[in-house]
């Protein structure tokens, strides 16, 4: 298989949340709303808050720096079947970039409390977007093999060690 190539990001702030271990975490934002984080942002980086405290939501972009390695076929865990893995969001991906809409709950100077946190503890930040409910939200989308399958499934799923 021919090597991929590189593009360099930068790290700007790190995610603490109460998740130490994969195991038995949430699969999505959307079944971690018992769970909070806090990013703290690098200190020179503070001053690019100005104006988010408005936001309700926002979508963070993380590396998943657990994973190892990637599969190009991956069976979800919300399925029993195997998928492309640009079909699912399993995290063995070619590129390992995590993505998660969370509630902005408080900022304060350069750090970010946030609910939904679906993510392991120490997870690099590398950007952070606001939700713009104008453009973000799709009423009619079409989820592919995810219609098939409950609207609450997300939300119930917990990770187990098939991408461990």
């Amino acid at each position: 298989m021919k090597e991929l190539e590189k593009v360099e990001l930068s790290i700007i702030g790190t995610i603490s949340t109460p998740h130490k271990t994969i195991a038995n975490i949430p699969i999505q934002s959307v079944g971690a709303k018992e769970y909070t984080g806090i990013i703290e942002l690098e200190p020179n980086l503070a001053t690019a808050l100005e104006g988010l405290e408005g936001f309700s939501n926002l979508i963070l972009l993380y590396h998943l720096h657990r994973v190892d390695g990637y599969k190009l076929k991956v069976k979800p865990f919300m399925d029993d079947k195997e998928h492309g893995v640009f079909a699912t969001r399993s995290p063995k991906r070619p590129s390992p970039i995590g993505l998660s809409t969370v509630e902005l709950l408080k900022i304060e100077g350069n750090k970010i409390w946030f609910r939904g946190a679906d993510m392991l503890d120490g997870t690099p930040l590398i950007d952070i977007k606001p939700f713009f409910r104008q453009v973000d939200n799709r009423p009619d989308a079409i989820s592919g093999w995810l219609d098939s399958k409950d609207d609450d499934l997300p939300a119930k799923h917990r990770s187990d060690d098939r991408f461990a």
